[in-house]
């Protein structure tokens, strides 16, 4: 008995080091092919800042957006994001991971084939319900595809590119609307998820969803795929066969802590990434900026967006070395002390309400102002602190902590939840602003930036250094 239990102990232990020494380059292939989604998904986002001053002054009455539609064009977005979340979580469990994502070209590319066709608000309100269905069906599968094909020394780095390239499209739509109308940036927008979909044909599917329906020898191709012929293929099999668990799910079982404690964590985490103001922020860049009595408004959202970039990058190289909680308090002070400035700034430069060119914001400057310095350092620290940790890391641990067998509703349920609060603060941040006034408005979100750290420190577990299999036994035992 005892040589049995060692031996099995034997097969249970990892090759010494193995990933720190294998170097696939089929690994980040692969993961490239996947965050060419979220590409396509910040273009989404990002079309909208140079696009709306755009409608807002065209011809034609027919497609020119007064201050309300202006406001639906932004944020309707997310009410396609919200349906694509609840479609994506059947989608990941039903037809897999990679048969997903190669779906998700269908909206975006019949989304911005309506909006170029468009000759009337109704059809780009259409087209961009496309977009945000493809945008939350993408922002659900491409974290479970990357956590499931990575190992876990660069499982934070390569999931954290889902966040980097997500900025990346948003600052690709802002340089790009600088030089192209409306119509050619819906052209240049479909480009990324058609090479996605090219790409995804010749990428395998995650060895977890394919052990889970029962295909052990596609599993090992793929493992073989992803990790090199010179990795124990059959010990990392082992590994995940032990925490697959065949039985089907049923509704019933959130009522386990390990089920709905995970559930409950990437929900407020989600919660707390919207309520922050970040999709209020991108989506009226260049407005805020305007307003906010800088001259340019579109080069300070390319400003804006280079920053976000360069602070995403450096969050997924430093993220398997620190941590993720680390990267959350620290991003999560970043933000609150840069909104209350920014709160601060519309305190001394805005202080009364009055009628605004802008269809935005309800505010024009008293008298002019020397300091919009202040504006662009307080939004540029607000978007390098969200870049640095609640931009990537949410998305990254919903895609750590859900177990397998409850993993599509789970994160369906914190994707829904994020492009609904993502609704909410994008509609809403016009009646807020009217409500509150702009200073209260940012000093709101600073009150949640401080809420979202103290979470955190009480909450979100350690993620770092721990296979999938591990954080599942972790919750087990807890």
């Amino acid at each position: 008995m005892a040589a049995a239990e060692e031996s099995r102990r034997l097969l249970r232990r990892p090759p010494s080091d193995a990933y720190s020494r294998v170097q696939n380059a089929k690994l980040y292939l692969a993961t490239f092919a996947a965050v060419l989604g979220p590409l396509s998904f910040g273009f989404v986002l990002g079309y909208s800042s140079p696009v709306i001053p755009e409608l807002s002054k065209i011809s034609d009455p027919h497609l020119r957006l007064d201050s309300n539609q202006a406001s639906w064009f932004a944020s309707v977005v997310t009410l396609g994001a919200a349906a694509g979340g609840i479609l994506g979580g059947y989608l990941v469990d039903r037809v897999g991971r990679k048969l997903s994502l190669m779906l998700c070209s269908i909206p975006y590319v019949s989304g911005y084939i309506i909006i170029i066709s468009a000759w009337n608000i109704w059809m780009l309100y259409f087209g961009r319900i496309l977009t945000g269905l493809a945008s939350g069906i993408t922002s659900l599968v491409v974290p479970v595809y990357i956590s499931e094909v990575s190992h876990h020394k660069v499982r934070g780095m390569l999931g954290s590119c889902i966040q980097l390239m997500v900025v990346t499209g948003i600052l690709g739509a802002y340089i790009a609307g600088i030089a192209l109308k409306w119509r050619w940036l819906a052209v240049l927008c479909c480009f990324p998820s058609c090479i996605m979909l090219l790409f995804m044909v010749f990428m395998p599917e995650t060895p977890r969803f394919l052990l889970n329906q029962n295909k052990r020898s596609e599993a090992i191709a793929s493992l073989q795929f992803l990790r090199g012929p010179h990795v124990d293929h059959e010990w990392e099999c082992r590994q995940i066969e032990d925490n697959v668990e065949e039985e089907g799910f049923s509704i019933l079982e959130f009522k386990n802590p390990p089920i709905y404690r995970p559930l409950l964590i990437g929900v407020v985490l989600m919660f707390f990434q919207q309520v922050t103001g970040i999709n209020a922020v991108m989506f009226y860049a260049e407005t805020i900026f305007e307003d906010a009595c800088f001259k340019d408004g579109r080069m300070a959202s390319v400003i804006v967006g280079s920053i976000q970039v360069c602070f995403t990058a450096v969050a997924a190289l430093v993220i398997d070395k620190t941590g993720r909680k680390v990267l959350l308090y620290i991003s999560g002070f970043i933000m609150a002390l840069s909104t209350a400035l920014f709160g601060l700034y519309f305190k001394m430069v805005l202080p009364t309400p009055s009628n605004s060119s802008h269809p935005d914001l309800l505010f024009t400057p008293g008298t002019e102002s020397s300091l919009p310095w202040l504006a662009v350092v307080s939004l540029g620290l607000f978007v390098a602190g969200f870049a640095l940790g609640w931009g990537p890391i949410p998305w990254l641990v919903m895609s750590e902590i859900f177990p397998l067998k409850a993993k599509g509703v789970s994160s369906g349920a914190c994707v829904l939840t994020n492009w609904v609060m993502a609704f909410f603060v994008t509609k809403e941040f016009h009646d807020l602003i009217t409500l509150i006034t702009a200073y209260g408005t940012f000093w709101l979100f600073s009150a949640f930036c401080c809420m979202s750290v103290i979470f955190t420190a009480f909450y979100v577990p350690e993620t770092k250094g721990r296979t999938l299999e591990q954080i599942e036994a972790y919750f087990r035992r807890s």
